[in-house]
């Protein structure tokens, strides 16, 4: 038998707890606004009170489990929202948390803070373009299509892959990232991707997992758990412009 790959032992992924953006998207779609209320680039969006409860749930949790299985390694968006989240899940862990650009939310570019109402009446042509060339590959002026998405996260998993050769390694991310990792490890095609992505909604603090099976590959045996948050309230809003 040839030798193994070398790669964690366990992946976890954890989307952000609620964020402040996460509120004003849904204060925007149920009041018809065109344009999200907030004062704060992405990258400095912080968490709302619910997403600071959801991750110390999350991170009670984690610390719950026996130690053989708790995460040894964590990475995390630089995000505030996600950066905030893995501090607060890994209190109780006495374990570092490295960031990586590479998690970073997906750039929405001229449509960041918009809503999908917003985009239809102010850039109808762009709206018809992505329906045409349909979610994965679509990419907004100036910003990241899925795809695009799906190369960061290759290059992250080629070298952090040795870094945390056996390792249970937890990474703390963005509604999008989530999935696209689905597609990278799972060898997902475009339209069984974008089936899942129909189907059910990424809840902030849920919990996705992978496990390395006896071949070597990162098998999928949870997603999007949220029994950790059974005393918190779960929350599954999208992140913003993820339809316009």
């Amino acid at each position: 038998m040839g030798e193994r790959e070398p790669g964690p032992a366990v992946v976890w992924l954890a989307r952000h707890g609620e964020s402040m953006g996460n509120v004003a998207d849904a204060r925007a779609q149920e009041s018809g606004s065109g344009r999200l209320e907030l004062d704060v680039r992405d990258p400095d969006v912080p968490l709302s009170d619910t997403g600071r409860a959801q991750a110390a749930a999350l991170g009670s949790w984690l610390a719950e489990l026996p130690e053989a299985e708790r995460p040894t390694a964590v990475l995390s968006s630089p995000f505030n929202r996600a950066l905030t989240t893995a501090q607060l899940a890994t209190e109780k862990l006495g374990v570092r948390v490295r960031t990586d650009e590479r998690l970073r939310e997906r750039d929405f570019g001229a449509f960041d803070g918009m809503t999908g109402a917003g985009i239809r009446e102010q850039f109808p042509d762009e709206a018809g373009r992505r329906d045409l060339l349909g979610k994965f590959y679509y990419r907004p002026p100036g910003g990241e299509s899925w795809a695009d998405v799906a190369l960061r996260i290759r290059s992250l998993l080629a070298t952090e892959g040795l870094r945390h050769d056996c390792e249970r390694l937890l990474v703390v991310a963005h509604q999008a990232v989530i999935m696209v990792f689905r597609y990278v490890l799972e060898e997902l095609t475009e339209q069984e991707l974008l089936a899942v992505d129909k189907e059910e909604q990424v809840a902030n603090a849920s919990l996705t997992r992978y496990e390395r099976n006896a071949v070597g590959d990162l098998e999928l045996t949870a997603f999007n758990e949220v029994e950790h948050l059974i005393d918190e309230a779960v929350t599954e809003e999208p992140d913003v412009a993820q339809h316009p």
